[in-house]
């Protein structure tokens, strides 16, 4: 029987933190076993807020796999063409932006998964696969299986609807959008707010009910993510390419700059 590795879907179901790093900035594939070696779980390849192109996504996606580090790609619209062209390149996960209804969790379950489960069409042999000869229902089974589907909840009405959202079969991830839900809540940028504290409650509450897990974007700062992680959050996103390059640079460049000079 054909299995897939996923090695953030393995950490949620043993009970773990999946901790994942946004990539922005990066475009080769060594950023893969990079931040492999660094800790990190899955790598968020973000097409809605920066350029990054569908070729470097796949690129990416390969190599990672490979590494022992899942690739999640965050497409930028509800278009099914967007989800299919990453899972096609060797995506092992989905995470689709603005999901505030139902109706739309079940059209995302359609584009990223196939028969029985959703509609995703069938293309030749996969990324994830090897690009194995494998017995179709074989493989689409095992695909399905390895993909996660993450849906971003960032709107007062996405969290009225959390629990409706996460229980649409196939879905396996409410990632919340802190800094777009603050926005949206009128606390903007007050992320530890009583209304931010019961929103994330409602979301934890849908997950558990519905037996999916609970993620957390756009929170960093270490005393809110124990909080948060205390709460029941488990897929965590911890910051940035970007992040990490200008945190390590400022150190380094203050800490030879405080040098006395001979």
């Amino acid at each position: 029987m054909t299995t897939i590795r996923n090695v953030a879907k393995e950490r949620l179901v043993a009970g773990e933190l999946a901790i994942g790093i946004g990539l922005r900035q990066s475009r080769t594939v060594d950023i893969a076993k990079a931040m492999k070696t660094a800790g990190f779980d899955w790598l968020f390849l973000d097409q809605e807020h920066s350029m990054m192109g569908l070729d470097a996504a796949a690129a990416i996606s390969c190599a990672a796999q490979d590494a022992g580090i899942t690739p999640i790609v965050r497409v930028p619209g509800f278009e099914h063409y967007h989800a299919a062209k990453a899972l096609d390149g060797g995506a092992q996960g989905i995470v689709v932006p603005h999901v505030d209804t139902p109706d739309v969790a079940a059209a995302m379950v359609e584009n990223c998964r196939y028969p029985p489960i959703g509609k995703r069409s069938v293309t030749g042999s996969l990324p994830q696969l090897d690009f194995a000869s494998v017995p179709l229902g074989e493989g689409s089974a095992a695909v399905n299986d390895a993909t996660l589907l993450v849906l971003m909840i960032e709107t007062g009405e996405a969290v009225k609807n959390a629990a409706e959202i996460a229980a649409t079969p196939g879905v396996d991830v409410l990632l919340v959008g802190a800094n777009d839900l603050s926005m949206e809540l009128d606390i903007p940028g007050e992320l530890d707010h009583p209304d931010m504290v019961q929103a994330l409650e409602k979301i934890v509450a849908g997950c558990r009910d519905a037996g999916i897990y609970p993620g957390l974007g756009g929170i960093y700062r270490q005393d809110m993510i124990e909080r948060y992680v205390e709460m029941g959050f488990r897929m965590i996103l911890a910051g940035s390419d970007l992040s990490l390059m200008l945190n390590a640079g400022k150190e380094s460049a203050n800490a030879i700059r405080a040098l006395p000079v001979g």
